[in-house]
């Protein structure tokens, strides 16, 4: 959430899923955080009137209080988001609620719940719905237990570093005994009664693939644009999970060309990388944290090719967001909530639900076309990022590199086209390598534009050159 959502959020006023405070009292947030878990997730505002006012929390705010009674008194175990916003010289606190994957919660032992806008105590009926609706549904491959030995498949370093991290942040939890590592992990919902779930093994085994296999990251960089035998590194990556996310992020790094940046008034010039390195970090924890874990072919693959760079992970988009939301921001649905929980707690998912967001704020700072996801049910998500290098006096307003492949797109463009019929003037078969090589990198240099950008799914999208796209086409010709 950004400001510009947060003051839209107080003109529209309450609902749903929208509660404002006008203090921050602990049991009154509480209560509003559980009536949300348990009725498909919301944003609770402290420091504005039932009208949308904004009076602001004053200092008697205590956002770590809040957090840890949030943490103490709230069953199951769930990731809750705080940040304090300024609006008009005053500070609101938000708290962003995702939909809850263990209904029924509670505070404080009682169960609330949201209808019609109010948020209630759950009758009994409402309850025995909660519970027989769970019990129908399977138990999340994280939840599982894990064969893992809960002494020797263990990595003890991994969970002391949590625990530094959590109580350096202001204790964000509170653990009842820090020393024992088994009793941490009980306290994260990632053992019971003296076993790992699988969640706690992807996330502190010392080598969770050997049970898991689809825990492994496949990681390759390639020489040309084209998905082939020829690439210039490969790695594969196994171990607990953040480790093995800091070693391909630094693949993604060292594979990427870096870019010289002279500042005004500036002596000397300055290196970065070709991408956003928020925007490469996000976007490669989102897939650690939303991917299918549950899918035994699936897995994370991280492709770098010269002029762009894919982060893919198996498993559709979670139940309620598409492809059109990512673009606009959402409420949080979280497909493994306990692993999502500790990236939080390690300040990897700081933002979530709005990562999509501060994606495409960073590539447009750094004047980068825009990234394009794509998900498609039984192929994965896919996280695209297109390089933006083009020099030449007709091609000053191209927002990405040219190829041959774009330039022969342009030329067999006539009107609007539906994708399969550019596909068909190309002469190609495979639709995948037409996606990647051809339609994407159009759409992200800005040559040619979706007819319902929308609907970017939409079965009667085309596509059509832009203005820029003609002056192209007409230079070349």
């Amino acid at each position: 959430m950004n400001k510009e959502d947060l003051r839209d959020m107080l003109l529209l006023g309450e609902g749903q899923n929208v509660e404002f405070k006008a203090g921050c009292g602990l049991d009154a947030i509480g209560r509003q955080v559980c009536a949300f878990l348990n009725s498909g997730g919301g944003v609770v505002v402290c420091g504005a009137s039932d009208t949308g006012q904004v009076d602001g929390v004053g200092p008697k705010c205590n956002v770590p209080a809040i957090e840890r009674k949030l943490s103490l008194n709230i069953s199951p175990k769930v990731l809750v988001a705080t940040e304090i916003y300024e609006i008009a010289g005053k500070q609101v606190l938000v708290l962003e609620v995702p939909a809850g994957k263990d209904i029924p919660y509670a505070f404080n032992n009682r169960i609330f719940v949201r209808a019609g806008g109010q948020t209630l105590p759950a009758d009994i009926e409402t309850i025995r719905e909660m519970v027989l609706k769970r019990q129908e549904e399977p138990e999340r491959w994280e939840r599982r237990f894990s064969v893992a030995d809960s002494e020797s498949d263990l990595d003890s370093d991994e969970i002391v570093v949590l625990v530094d991290e959590v109580n350096n942040k202001m204790a964000r939890v509170q653990f009842r005994n820090g020393n024992d590592a088994l009793m941490v992990l009980e306290d994260l919902g990632l053992a019971k009664y003296g076993r790992l779930t699988n969640g706690g093994d992807v996330l502190f085994g010392k080598n969770p693939a050997l049970r898991h296999p689809q825990a492994r990251v496949r990681a390759v960089c390639f020489s040309s644009d084209q998905t082939d035998e020829t690439y210039k590194d490969m790695q594969s990556y196994e171990g607990p999970l953040v480790s093995v996310f800091k070693q391909v992020y630094a693949f993604i790094l060292r594979n990427t060309p870096t870019r010289a940046q002279f500042g005004k008034n500036a002596l000397f010039r300055s290196d970065e990388p070709l991408y956003p390195p928020q925007a490469v970090r996000e976007g490669l924890i989102n897939a650690f944290a939303h991917r299918d874990y549950a899918d035994f072919s699936g897995g994370i693959a991280v492709h770098v090719y010269p002029r762009r760079l894919e982060i893919w992970n198996s498993g559709s988009l979670p139940e309620g967001v598409t492809v059109d939301k990512l673009l606009t921001g959402h409420i949080s649905v979280l497909r493994n909530p306990d692993i999502s929980h500790v990236l939080y707690l390690r300040g990897l998912m700081e933002k979530f639900g709005r990562g999509s967001m501060m994606i495409q704020k960073a590539c447009l700072e750094r004047k980068l076309p825009k990234p394009v996801w794509r998900s498609e049910t039984g192929h994965g998500v896919t996280l695209t990022f297109f390089a933006g290098e083009v020099t030449g006096e007709v091609t000053g307003e191209v927002t990405g590199e040219v190829t041959g492949e774009v330039e022969r797109l342009l030329q067999v463009m006539k009107g609007a086209m539906k994708r399969v019929e550019i596909q068909q003037a190309l002469g190609l078969k495979h639709e995948e390598h037409f996606r990647k090589a051809y339609l994407l990198p159009a759409l992200g240099t800005g040559l040619i534009e979706m007819t319902i950008p929308d609907k970017p799914r939409s079965r009667m999208q085309k596509y059509r050159l832009t203005e820029i796209g003609k002056k192209f086409l007409k230079a070349e010709i």
